[in-house]
């Protein structure tokens, strides 16, 4: 496969990520205000195209969270359109319904920044028990599937398949930047991961695994979920940009993109894109980044030998709850109480679950070993000092981010901490308040438990090709959600917080080049809950549907 030019490229995300960061003085290009005549529509529809209700079983599943923690722990369900219901529900559905006022909007399993959600999912699956063979849209303001493509019966598309399907994920960049403007791309790429991280409970949920195929080039996906066809999508602005595709079921080998394509060549499309905004803007950056960042066909990565490391089972959970339940119950704060803490053996076991381990969700997703590493403001830990701590997640981490910052941190020890766990004192401090000044000066920053911020090995990504500046902001995005999941069963709740002055956290730390960058930031603690909103059933809306 020949090797591509990348240097401009790569120059051009470069200049996008300086662009696009925040600061005391300035913030990045936004929209100024809310044009909310324009506000996107968070659901996309294919008008025209067969719809296909889901039954709604997760609330009869009955896995527990804690048997998420191990390796092989949950027996397979079957591979059939009920477990893809069940898959849907637990990590791309609604979650629940708020309202204030007359005014009511959608949560779902998987968060995203301002409840935008610019992630859309497609199905592509061979013929099975309860679903036709096809490519699909899910819609989850109904929990249905949209049949895009119709593949021929005798033209070998079931054979691709061994037991599993896949799963691709697209961003619709305009939903983001109406509020946000040029940073909205950064967040786009943040709610990929909180949504791939979602999925992979889900599936470990049911017993099926799951991985990236990270060979995949951004042309192919398009292809395949038919997002190139442009006749299909009438606005240009609203037009779904690839990210990623999944396989799951079996540990069996994928269909491949050719083989897909192929058969695709003959196949039925139907359905027309829905219109999500009367009026649009520009964004320029956005578009020149998204063109940089772009993703060609690439070589297959092999699962890595330090993910085979030995590392200690996880410990359960007290809480147990089950798995549905929790993926379904998780929200985002949006204020702490400024008093409540958490136990150490509480913080211990949350940041354990950051670590990978073959075979245990959600890190057996990625081809690639970790490349971003928490740097903590613990504030309310129980028997823990105040101060700033750091989690290399890979051996050779600590060595590199001890020569990249500033050289006075301590990097101490920390008595009574799992051996296994490379938790690292910097610093005692009170560190609330320069926590909540690089959170852009928000309360929920210094008001709970602890905050973080997230250093990704940022130079070194984009050496090896542009198109790895998104994959950071996935895996960002992951730590998030797996943060998110933790906070919950641990009885506390999380926010993402994705404005923060990004070169003030670098200044605190001492870096002096972009060898590393926080690239997304998050807090965990006591929430105080609004009392106004009134909180409906995700799916009350419809009609019941059989179990």
């Amino acid at each position: 496969m020949p090797k591509h030019d990348n240097s401009a490229a790569r120059e051009a995300v470069l200049r996008y990520h300086r662009l696009s960061k925040h600061g005391l003085h300035a913030y990045a290009p936004g929209p100024g205000h809310l044009d909310w005549a324009a506000q996107p529509d968070p659901f996309r529809r294919y008008h025209g195209a067969e719809y296909l209700a889901l039954p709604l079983l997760a609330g009869a599943l009955l896995t527990p969270w804690a048997d998420l923690k191990a390796a092989e722990a949950v027996a397979s369900r079957p591979v059939d359109g009920n477990g893809i219901a069940s898959l849907l529900e637990m990590s791309l559905g609604l979650s629940a319904w708020k309202e204030y006022g007359g005014t009511r909007w959608a949560l779902r399993c998987n968060p995203s920044s301002g409840n935008l959600h610019p992630t859309e999912a497609y199905v592509i699956c061979p013929r099975m028990p309860g679903l036709a063979r096809g490519v699909y849209h899910y819609l989850s303001a109904g929990h249905a599937l949209e049949r895009r493509a119709s593949p021929a019966a005798d033209g070998g598309w079931d054979a691709c398949f061994t037991g599993g399907l896949l799963i691709a994920l697209s961003s619709v960049h305009w939903r983001e930047a109406w509020k946000y403007g040029a940073r909205a791309y950064r967040y786009c790429q943040h709610d990929v991961g909180h949504a791939i991280t979602a999925l992979r409970y889900a599936a470990a949920a049911l017993g099926w695994h799951m991985h990236l195929l990270n060979e995949w080039g951004d042309a192919e996906i398009a292809s395949v979920c038919g997002l190139d066809r442009d006749a299909d999508f009438p606005s240009a602005e609203e037009r779904e940009h690839p990210d990623c595709i999944l396989w799951l079921g079996p540990r069996a080998a994928a269909p491949t993109a050719a083989s897909l394509l192929s058969l695709l060549g003959a196949a039925q499309w139907q359905g027309r894109a829905n219109v999500l905004s009367q009026a649009h803007r520009d964004w320029p950056e956005i578009d020149e980044v998204a063109r940089a960042a772009a993703k060609p066909r690439t070589e297959i990565e092999a699962v890595p030998a330090w993910m085979a490391a030995a590392l200690p089972a996880l410990s359960a959970p007290a809480n147990a709850i089950r798995a549905a339940e929790l993926f379904r119950q998780r929200r985002s704060a949006v204020a702490f109480d400024g008093k409540s803490g958490m136990s150490r053996t509480a913080f211990f076991a949350m940041l354990d679950a950051l670590l990978p381990r073959a075979g245990v969700a959600p890190w057996d997703t990625l081809p690639w070993r970790p490349r971003l590493h928490p740097v903590f403001f613990v504030h309310r830990v129980e028997g823990l000092a105040s101060g700033i701590y750091a989690l290399p997640r890979h051996a050779a981490a600590e060595k590199a981010l001890r020569a990249a910052l500033d050289d006075t941190w301590h990097w101490s020890t920390i008595s009574g901490c799992p051996s296994h766990l490379p938790l690292r004192l910097l610093a005692e401090a009170d560190a609330r308040e320069a926590a909540r000044l690089i959170s852009c000066h928000q309360a929920i920053a210094a008001d709970s438990a602890f905050a973080l911020g997230m250093l990704a090995e940022y130079r070194d990504g984009l050496a090896q090709a542009p198109w790895h500046y998104r994959s950071l902001f996935w895996e960002a995005g992951m730590l998030g959600q797996a943060l998110y999941l933790e906070a919950e069963a641990a009885g506390l709740r999380a926010t993402g917080i994705g404005c923060f002055f990004d070169d003030e956290m670098h200044r605190l730390l001492g870096l002096r080049d972009e060898q590393f960058q926080s690239l997304y930031h998050f807090t965990v603690g006591a929430a105080v809950d609004d009392s106004r909103l009134r909180t409906l059933a995700p799916y009350a809306h419809l009609t019941p549907r059989a179990m």
